[in-house]
């Protein structure tokens, strides 16, 4: 084995280490269904992080990326996919914010398809590659204002906020499929509430989870 191959062995045993140790973490605080537990295990958060920030990669803290911007806390993550409740039935999910990619990567390991838009072109850039680096195919992205969901692919089976919106557009919920769940952290006199919205016979029930800190949704696009 030449000394190149040694090096990368010892790195994917450090990463291996790191990750388990990082989803062990996150167990503790929320227990996981064990598709989400899999699918944190496939993807290496410190792909995911800029370079200043990589000794935090496995930390459960949220991280700046570029454009004023953050990656969520692995924990969050993992809250937001779970509270998704995924099933075998799931085809396809919306996301808005792509930000750095992490959850949309997450995400790829439990639905056929995931369709994801971000507003800030850079950050998009960035995630794409990503995306290719990690031989991730299942992930269709676009440079756009969120807002406005992806009608060209609707309806969705599950659709999720990686952003703080005020209200939910019905543009949104008309893309949300019969039966199916959107998860938000929804803001409301200042405050921030992961909610769950369920599509039930054309009408649109709710609940709160619990409070969170997301950055705000914006209008428009950054080129």
């Amino acid at each position: 084995m030449t000394k190149r191959l040694i090096m990368e062995k010892i790195m994917d045993n450090n990463t291996n280490y790191y990750l388990n140790k990082m989803v062990a973490e996150i167990n503790r605080h929320f227990p996981l269904n064990q598709n989400v537990k899999d699918a944190l295990l496939s993807i290496d958060r410190e792909e995911f992080v800029p370079n200043t920030f990589k000794h935090l990669a496995y930390s459960l803290d949220a991280l700046p990326i570029d454009g004023e911007q953050w990656i969520s806390s692995p924990l969050t993550v993992a809250k937001m996919t779970q509270y998704l409740e995924i099933d075998s039935s799931c085809d396809s999910v919306l996301e808005i914010g792509c930000g750095s990619g992490y959850q949309a990567a997450i995400l790829s390991k439990l639905v056929r398809r995931v369709f994801t838009i971000e507003r800030i072109n850079s950050l998009l850039e960035e995630a794409r590659a990503r995306f290719r680096k990690l031989g991730i195919t299942n992930i269709n992205s676009k440079f756009d204002d969120g807002q406005f969901g992806w009608s060209a692919f609707a309806p969705f089976d599950r659709i999720i906020y990686s952003a703080s919106p005020t209200h939910i557009p019905k543009t949104i919920f008309d893309q949300l499929a019969e039966g199916g769940i959107l998860i938000a952290p929804l803001e409301e006199d200042g405050l921030q509430t992961i909610t769950r919205f369920f599509k039930q016979n054309g009408q649109i029930s709710s609940e709160m989870i619990e409070m969170c800190r997301f950055v705000p949704i914006l209008d428009g696009k950054v080129f």
